[in-house]
């Protein structure tokens, strides 16, 4: 290990409320055109949630403020570059972990200016506290109430409970568009998709040791090795689609921008079998994979040609699609994510509408659910490890959202324009691309965004 970067890692505020802080003469030219806000400093009670393309656009000099009571953790942490795709890393701390401060292990890729400055990072994201809930304040003069009450605890109890990140870089030739872990044997691995049009495997077993063995204050060390554990470099063009299977261990399926799908099965020595005959059939780039939790060699793929597609791979490849849903979405069918419990996947497109699609009907084309609540195309979807009916997505709005599909109308409490099984909207970040739940902490989201990280659990999930 050599070298050290600098690591900035914080707590930010997710956006909830708005908060007014115009001056007096703009708050005068708003009231010719909206009559309705004649007294535009907000009391506390007053405030109300802001529910984006709902709610009235935000006035010069407004800005977003969150509700801490809304999470029970939320922390953010930055990279020297952005990272657009992250896979949490399954660990060694124990299942069902419910005691904070938490820890926790991602890796990610970067996309930087020029292909020699990327580098895959390895996170041990650790010393996550709970949100600190303050006391109630009495007597008119709250902010001195709350001033007090947070001086009670001295600067070094702070400094105890702010979160660390202590992260392994290895460097990488090559934006990475996407990556995903696996845990083989004893090992833990990472497949890379790169900008350059190939697929790496790199064995991260030694850099989540040092990791998770690191202390004190956030920091990266670099980690430099020798060569990945596998290459393929298949047609050359890159790809987004890549999957490893949690049924058989080692098999891993990639897709790419030319249409194909390529099928890999670990051979001994840390080699890997790439299938000399593609999947094919998607008339456009395969965007996102996805094996079946409960059926062997069952893989579903989607692209931006609007279809998504079933394909048994225990089958030869000229015989191996088992069905396809024209038009799944109205353009591109961005991501896709397949339910643990249940036979459902949950598929996001360009049109920016989430569906729901059961193998029991997917063959006739129509999805037993549709959402419509993003204003812009689908980044990332992902179900629950544990609440069958619970998943995640993000958009290019900005916003990341918790669904609940088992959620019923009621009349008394529903909003006009937002669909009933929306629990959650997280907002405060740019351009999010990607979204995880961790399988080991039961409720944790992970994100990332052009911006950073977010780690969070609401009170709801």
């Amino acid at each position: 290990m050599s070298g050290e970067n600098d690591v900035e890692m914080h707590e930010e505020e997710p956006v909830e409320d708005v908060e007014d802080e115009s001056t007096e003469e703009e708050e005068e030219e708003d009231d010719d055109i909206d009559s309705g806000d004649e007294d535009e400093e907000l009391s506390e009670n007053q405030r109300q949630a802001y529910i984006p393309g709902l709610s009235r656009p935000l006035k010069k000099g407004e800005e977003l403020d969150f509700d801490p009571s809304a999470y029970k953790l939320f922390h953010s942490f930055n990279s020297d570059w952005p990272c657009l795709s992250f896979d949490v890393v399954k660990d060694g701390l124990g299942e069902n972990r419910t005691q904070f401060p938490a820890e926790c292990y991602i890796v990610s890729g970067t996309q930087a200016d020029k292909p020699r400055d990327n580098e895959i990072i390895v996170m041990g994201l650790k010393n996550l506290n709970t949100i600190r809930k303050q006391k109630e304040s009495k007597g008119d003069d709250s902010d001195t109430s709350e001033d007090e009450s947070d001086d009670e605890e001295d600067a070094e109890a702070i400094k105890r409970k702010e979160p660390k990140m202590h992260a392994i870089s290895i460097p990488h030739y090559g934006g990475i568009n996407r990556i995903r872990s696996d845990r083989l044997g004893d090992s833990t691995v990472c497949a890379c998709w790169s900008d350059q049009g190939r697929v790496q495997v790199w064995n991260i077993t030694d850099a989540l040791n040092y990791s998770h063995s690191m202390s004190g204050d956030s920091k990266t060390e670099i980690q430099k090795i020798e060569r990945p554990l596998f290459t393929n470099n298949g047609s050359g063009k890159e790809g987004y689609g890549l999957a490893w299977s949690s049924l058989k261990t080692g098999d891993l399926a990639t897709g790419d921008i030319i249409k194909k799908i390529y099928l890999w099965q670990m051979k001994e020595g840390g080699q890997w079998a790439v299938g000399a005959t593609p999947l094919t059939g998607h008339k456009k780039s395969v965007e996102d994979l996805a094996w079946s939790p409960t059926e062997s060699g069952l893989l579903a793929s989607c692209s931006a040609d609007g279809t998504i597609k079933l394909w048994d791979t225990r089958s030869t490849p000229k015989d191996a699609g088992v069905c396809t849903v024209q038009k799944a979405h109205d353009s591109d069918v961005n991501v896709i994510s397949w339910n643990r419990h249940e036979n459902l996947i949950v598929s996001g497109g360009d049109d920016g509408e989430l569906k729901i699609w059961s193998l029991k009907t997917i063959q006739f084309g129509q999805p037993v659910a549709v959402f419509k609540y993003h204003n812009g195309p689908i980044t990332s979807v992902e179900w629950h490890p544990d609440e069958t009916t619970t998943f995640m997505a993000s958009g290019e709005d900005d916003q990341t959202t918790l669904w609940d599909i088992s959620t019923e109308a009621d009349g008394q409490t529903s909003i006009e324009g937002v669909p009933p099984q929306l629990m959650f909207v997280h907002m405060g970040q740019k351009e999010v691309k990607e979204v995880h739940w961790h399988p080991q902490i039961p409720g944790l989201a992970v994100n990332t965004s052009i911006d950073g990280f977010n780690v969070f659990k609401t009170i709801n999930i």
